[in-house]
């Protein structure tokens, strides 16, 4: 090792950083997807999404990472809709006259299916946190990958 590569990350940890955003997106999906009929699993899907982030920045530094995922710059719409879809599914019973955080369709109720996917309110409450977990963790991700001298652009 040179003395100047001190701190650059290893050629394999810049490979899996390439590669990684996209079975963590899979494997998010399957945790919504699998929390929707059980315990709502939309956090544990945004943290694995956030790691697969938190992995570029690590390979790639804030520059990097941007320059390799454009997206990022859509972090706090992603955490302002989570927010707001979040709330909305968990008070929208509230205007029925029913408790907040009541799941539709009820049991004795048709579900409607795509495919095997039920769509119900647990389900867009999930997929709410999911975006908020994502947008925040990465925007507090943005934040400390930047020097603490180095202005906003």
């Amino acid at each position: 090792m040179r003395p100047d590569d001190v701190g650059v990350p290893d050629s394999v940890v810049r490979a899996v950083a390439r590669l990684l955003p996209r079975p963590s997106l899979m494997v998010a999906a399957a945790l919504i997807v699998k929390g929707y009929a059980e315990v709502g699993d939309g956090f544990a899907a945004g943290v694995v999404v956030a790691l697969a982030v938190a992995l570029i920045y690590v390979a790639f530094g804030a520059e990097g990472a941007e320059q390799g995922l454009p997206m990022l710059r859509y972090a706090p719409t992603l955490a302002i809709g989570g927010l707001l879809l979040a709330l909305a599914s968990g008070f929208f019973p509230l205007a029925f006259g029913e408790p907040p955080v009541t799941h539709r369709p009820t049991p004795d109720e048709h579900v409607v299916k795509i495919g095997m996917l039920e769509l119900f309110t647990p389900l867009l409450f999930d997929i709410g946190i999911f975006l908020l977990v994502v947008g925040v963790l990465t925007m507090l991700l943005h934040q400390l990958g930047r020097p603490l001298g180095e202005g906003r652009r």
